[in-house]
Formats: structure tokens, C-alpha cells, sequence
């Protein structure tokens, strides 16, 4: 369960073959994700945090990390982790902590869940840089860039061209930082190729309910598909229905 079998992984697919990483939200999710077959998961913070009673970007860095403790010691697949952007934690802490969980891969976003604002590039760029500093090739660098989530972009956020342009911007310093793939959460699918080219990153796609599937996506240009807490929202759907059955009896 190492980098090296994660990063592969994102190499050498067919383009409609992406990497395709369901998102655990506790052991159980993992292990019945694992023994489908899936060759690596991808935890996710909206669902880990729901799991445990929190909304998105309120858990305490503690029990995320032993959440994602408790998903790698359930499975046999390497696990990256949904780990925000970082917790404030200085590079080398958060480097250790994620060894000490036992994945070998994270997201790190680059805006604020409560201020809907930007990290600055360059900052976040030499944030990325410390990380791979202090984690050598033992993780998967998973850069997620922001700017086309709702009224992250600054005046021209409703403008497409802008989008892409300041992805591509951001992708690129990211990649001279030392990211291994990154994240344009959000990004519509026709431009998924043109990002994966200019980047020239492999780069992760959002799956959402009505959305393209994974084998879409990937023909896109996409080589790796996660789906945020989409699934764990799915299962909750189902519990739901289970609820008011049960209730109606």
C-alpha cells in the first residue's frame, strides 16, 4: 500500500478508463468498496464528516485523521485522503500525521471552506512545495484548484475563459511545486481535456448525481474520478427510504 502503487495507478489508461476512487466514509463503506474490486479509495471530507456528525470543513483534525486511520487499517488498497486544506498544520506535521493514518495520497484545496476566497497562488504553491519536501516521493500529491466553485474566481468567476485561465495558471505552479495530479473541483467536462493538457498533470474530475459517469469523464480527459460525498449522501438516501418504511411499517 504505498505512493508508488497509487501514483501508477493515474498512468497509462485508456481514455475512457479513468482511475475511478469511491469515496469510504467509515470502515464498512471501505471494505465493501475494496472487495468490488476498486484498486485504491479516496476518503472524502463532506462524508467523513457527516459520518461523524459534523458539516463539511468542521471536523476537528483529530478525528478526521483517525478516521482515515480507521478506512486504511479496514482495506487492503492504498488510501489517499480528503484532508482540506491542511488544518493550519505546519508541512512536516501534516506529513507525519498522514503517514501516521496510513495513507499514502491527499487532496489539499486551495481556498477556505468558511471565507470562499482564494489562497493565494504563489502561497499555496510553496505550501505544496513543503509538503513534497517533507513527504519525498512516499505521497500522492492531489492539488485541488478552486476556481470554479461558486464566486471563488473573483469578477470574472462566471466567465469560463477566466476559469480555465486562472486553472491553468495555478495547475502549473502547482505542478512545479510537485503535485502529482490536480483538481479543478467542478470544472465542466469540455474542458477537462485542454486542463489536462496544458497542466500536463493527470487530472481528477468530480462526479455528480446527473452528471457524466466515470467512463465519460475520462474520455473528457479526465484520468482519475472521485465523487465528494456524493456516494455517502446516496447511502444516506437509501437509510432514508429504510426509515420511512420502517416508520409506515
Amino acid at each position: 500500500m504505498t505512493a508508488a502503487a497509487l501514483r501508477a495507478l493515474h498512468h497509462g489508461r485508456a481514455a475512457d478508463d479513468p482511475l475511478v476512487l469511491p469515496g469510504p466514509w467509515d470502515a464498512e463503506s471501505a471494505r465493501i468498496f475494496a472487495a468490488a474490486g476498486f484498486p485504491a479509495l479516496a476518503t472524502p471530507s463532506a462524508g467523513v464528516s457527516a459520518a461523524l456528525g459534523y458539516a463539511d470543513g468542521s471536523t476537528p483534525p483529530d478525528e478526521m485523521f483517525a478516521a482515515v486511520a480507521r478506512i486504511v487499517r479496514a482495506v487492503e488498497v492504498p488510501v489517499t485522503a480528503d484532508l482540506e486544506a491542511g488544518y493550519g498544520l505546519p508541512a512536516k506535521e501534516l506529513v507525519e500525521r498522514i503517514a501516521a493514518a496510513g495513507a499514502v495520497g491527499c487532496n489539499i484545496e486551495d481556498s477556505d471552506h468558511h471565507s470562499a476566497a482564494l489562497t493565494d497562488a504563489g502561497r499555496q504553491a510553496d505550501r505544496l512545495a513543503e509538503i513534497r519536501a517533507a513527504a519525498g516521493d512516499e505521497l500522492v500529491i492531489n492539488a485541488r484548484i478552486d476556481v470554479f466553485l461558486p464566486g471563488r474566481c473573483g469578477s470574472g468567476g462566471t466567465d469560463l475563459a477566466v476559469q480555465v485561465e486562472e486553472a491553468v495558471r495555478r495547475g502549473l505552479r502547482y505542478a512545479a511545486a510537485g503535485a502529482d495530479c490536480v483538481y479543478p473541483i467542478l470544472a465542466p467536462p469540455e474542458v477537462l481535456r485542454e486542463l489536462a493538457d496544458r497542466i500536463g498533470l493527470p487530472v481528477n474530475a468530480l462526479a455528480v448525481p446527473g452528471g457524466p459517469p466515470p467512463r465519460e469523464l475520462g474520455a473528457a480527459g479526465a484520468s482519475r474520478v472521485t465523487f465528494g460525498g456524493g456516494l455517502h449522501g446516496r447511502a444516506m438516501g437509501a437509510v432514508r427510504a429504510l426509515a420511512e418504511e420502517l416508520r409506515t411499517g
